[in-house]
C-alpha cells in the first residue's frame, strides 16, 4: 500500500507542478487557439484584441500561477540536493527550463513587445501604421512564444517525473 507524506519537499513539488503545469496549458491554449484564431483578423482587430487581452491577463491569478513556479523552482533545487542523480538533474533541468525559458523569455521577448504595442494608440494610427506595427510584433511575439510553450511543457514534463521518481524511491 502507498502511503502519502505530506512533508515540505512534497508539498512544494506538488505545488509547483501544479503551477507549471497551468502555466504549459496557457502557454499551449495561446499558442494553438488564441494567437492563430486572431491571426485571422484583420491588422487593426488582430492589434486591438492582443491589446485587451494583454491588460486583462495581468492580473493577481495570473501573476501567482505564472511565477510561483520561478520561486517554487528554486525552492526544489534547495529541497533536492541531497536526492539521486537522476532526481536532481531533473529538478535543476526543470527549473532552468522554466526560469530561463519561460520567465526570462517573457521579460525580454515578449513584454517589451507587448509594451510597444499597449503605447501606440490605434485609434489614431494610420493603415500604413498599423501593418507596420502588426509586422514587427506579430511573428516576434509568436516565436517567443513558442519557444515559451516548449519549455514550460518540458519542465511540466520533468517535475511529473520528478514525483514519480521520488515515490518510486519512497515506497522501496
Amino acid at each position: 500500500m502507498t502511503t502519502l507524506n505530506f512533508d515540505t519537499q512534497t508539498i512544494v513539488v506538488v505545488i509547483a507542478t501544479l503551477l507549471t503545469g497551468l502555466t504549459a496549458g496557457l502557454c499551449f491554449t495561446w499558442n494553438n487557439a488564441v494567437t492563430p484564431g486572431i491571426g485571422q483578423l484583420a491588422d487593426i482587430g488582430y492589434l486591438r484584441s492582443f491589446q485587451e487581452m494583454n491588460r486583462s491577463i495581468i492580473n493577481p491569478t495570473f501573476i501567482l500561477v505564472f511565477f510561483g513556479p520561478l520561486f517554487l523552482q528554486i525552492a526544489n533545487i534547495f529541497l533536492f540536493r541531497t536526492s539521486s542523480s537522476a532526481i536532481i538533474w531533473m529538478v535543476v533541468a526543470s527549473a532552468a527550463l522554466y526560469i530561463i525559458g519561460v520567465v526570462l523569455v517573457t521579460i525580454f521577448g515578449n513584454v517589451p513587445l507587448n509594451e510597444l504595442l499597449d503605447k501606440t494608440d490605434l485609434m489614431q494610427a494610420s493603415a500604413e501604421e498599423i501593418k507596420l506595427l502588426r509586422d514587427r510584433f506579430e511573428s516576434k511575439w509568436n516565436s517567443y512564444h513558442l519557444i515559451r510553450t516548449l519549455c514550460a511543457t518540458l519542465s511540466f514534463l520533468l517535475l511529473i517525473l520528478v514525483c514519480l521518481s521520488r515515490n518510486n524511491t519512497l515506497n522501496t
